[in-house]
């Protein structure tokens, strides 16, 4: 038996992946459900489609649950960038993880070229911020941009949409790409 041996996911229990897709773990869950990694996502129990490495926000394994963090865009006020806010947390209990939960934060921690947060206190008078990130998408060119505004912070403020606009320029700068 050779040390690197992996499973094979069984083919009745294989997602409709994507033509240059592949699996890179997978882990039975409670409910006779399984949880497939990808090397563009994550399919959960459930889910018609995968949620891409890009889209989670967070995620944590207590040794036990795997819960997941993404994120959706908002109605956007500036084509330079997408507004994200998180979606409830979706929790699932692997019963035999294999390397799910690292390939997780791997892969999630992989698809992030840029981040920093900023005080938006000057402009809005109050406290918060927001976070710009540069996400690299599998099979797409460049990075996308995204921000996410602290709770609390209002993006129709005047002025917030602008020098958010600013700081997504100025990260892009940095990281040598306009895209």
């Amino acid at each position: 038996m050779g040390l690197f041996k992996r499973r094979r996911l069984p083919a009745d229990r294989r997602p409709k992946l994507a033509p240059d897709e592949r699996v890179v773990a997978w882990a039975g869950a409670t409910g006779d459900n399984i949880v497939v990694a990808t090397n563009h996502g994550l399919w959960l129990p459930g889910a018609d489609e995968r949620l891409g490495w890009h889209e989670i926000h967070k995620a944590t394994w207590s040794g036990r649950q795997l819960a997941i963090i993404a994120a959706r865009e908002v109605p956007v006020v500036d084509d330079a960038y997408a507004v994200m806010e998180d979606l409830p947390p979706l929790i699932v209990t692997l019963l035999d993880p294999d390397r799910v939960p690292e390939q997780v934060r791997v892969r999630v921690n992989k698809s992030i070229a840029h981040t920093s947060h900023h005080p938006l206190e000057e402009i809005t008078g109050s406290r918060g911020g927001v976070r710009v990130v540069g996400r690299r998408v599998p099979g797409v060119n460049g990075l996308r941009w995204t921000v996410r505004y602290d709770e609390g912070v209002d993006p129709t403020v005047s002025g917030v949409v602008e020098h958010t606009r600013e700081l997504v320029d100025w990260a892009k700068s940095g990281v040598g790409t306009g895209s």
